[in-house]
């Protein structure tokens, strides 16, 4: 502490005056402060606040809406009603009890929900149900002829083109589409064909195997 020339002390500040000293009288008037400011602003703020609140409040929003459609389905027309934001998987598993196409990613990525769409294959789960209607739709189900399966599905048997099964009906839609498309596709074209598909099981010799077998039986063993 800084002393005068004399030898006394300097002055020692006054509590109010310290900013490192809190006096009893400068405890009570910060409470007191607080007190009044705690009891004043909701009073005179929070109808304000209410107010523009309640005029930034976004109007009454109706729920999820529901429509009615027909889907045709391995050539079956199928009439329900859907709700707008459910996708072709959704309805085809949820709704009509076609679980072949199975859901796995739902992103688009790995195929295992591929079905057929005016003969192309493409991801179930990316495709609303509404953006279907009119549209002529194949799932697994409806590939074989009573007892007679789909050259495809006979190749995949003859060949071992799966293993635990899960990607089978999504790869098998894509040779289908392949082989309807290309009767005499060469092994790059059938990687080409099942690019979309994931097999964790590593089986893909045996599918590009099928499906070139397949191309051959549908020609007529050519």
């Amino acid at each position: 502490m800084a002393r005068k020339k004399n030898g006394d002390t300097a002055p020692k500040p006054e509590p109010d005056d310290d900013p490192f000293v809190v006096s009893r009288r400068g405890f009570l008037k910060g409470v007191s402060g607080s007190a009044i400011t705690a009891a004043v602003v909701p009073q005179v703020l929070v109808p304000a606040i209410g107010a523009a609140a309640m005029a930034a409040a976004p109007p009454d929003v109706k729920g999820v809406t529901s429509l009615k459609i027909d889907l045709d389905v391995n050539g079956q027309k199928r009439s329900l009603e859907v709700e707008s934001r459910e996708t072709l998987l959704e309805v085809l598993r949820d709704r009509l009890d076609l679980t072949g196409a199975k859901l796995v990613c739902d992103r688009g990525e790995c195929g295992a929900c591929t079905a057929l769409v005016d003969g192309e294959p493409i991801y179930s789960c990316m495709m609303l149900a509404a953006d279907a209607q009119g549209r002529k739709i194949t799932t697994v189900e409806g590939l074989a002829q009573g007892d007679k399966l789909h050259p495809v599905q006979e190749a995949f048997l003859q060949y071992d083109g799966y293993q635990c099964g899960f990607c089978t009906p999504g790869q098998i839609l894509s040779c289908v589409a392949l082989v309807n498309h290309n009767p005499n596709p060469t092994l790059d074209d059938v990687k080409e064909a099942i690019a979309g598909n994931l097999c964790r099981c590593g089986t893909y010799t045996k599918i590009f195997e099928a499906a070139l077998a397949a191309a051959k039986s549908s020609r007529g063993g050519k």
